[in-house]
């Protein structure tokens, strides 16, 4: 009697639709248990949803503006410098909110108004 080849290739199959089967189940409670963890640990959320304590406007400049403004944030042919900007708080805040022309996005519907302005503040006091 001759071995079929393919046999070892359709238990390996096999043994690997049960592991994923399996495995999707171990899933499943794991989300409910992190989800779980999740309801626990909730801090109060803006309106917008990102959570009021954890902004940290060094992190979001350094995340989200040196793609444009340069690493440093003394600007690049794209973007003006924000280092020592003669910009006023206010207009700060209006061009984080609105945005400005087709280069600088709208960040209001992303981040609070309050975030808005410690972020100028923060833009403010680089030097």
């Amino acid at each position: 009697m001759k071995n079929n080849p393919v046999v070892p290739y359709i238990l390996i199959f096999a043994l690997g639709l049960g592991l994923i089967f399996f495995m999707s189940l171990y899933g499943i409670e794991q989300k409910n248990e992190i989800a779980g963890a999740d309801e626990e640990g909730k801090t109060e959320e803006t309106t917008d949803g990102a959570a009021a304590e954890d902004f940290d406007p060094d992190a979001f400049a350094h995340g989200q503006c040196i793609a444009c403004h340069g690493g440093d944030l003394t600007g690049s042919p794209m973007a003006p410098s924000l280092v020592g900007t003669s910009l006023s708080q206010d207009e700060l805040h209006d061009i984080i909110k609105n945005g400005k022309g087709a280069t600088m996005p709208a960040f209001g519907g992303k981040i609070s108004d309050d975030q808005i302005d410690q972020l100028s503040e923060y833009i403010l006091s680089l030097k």
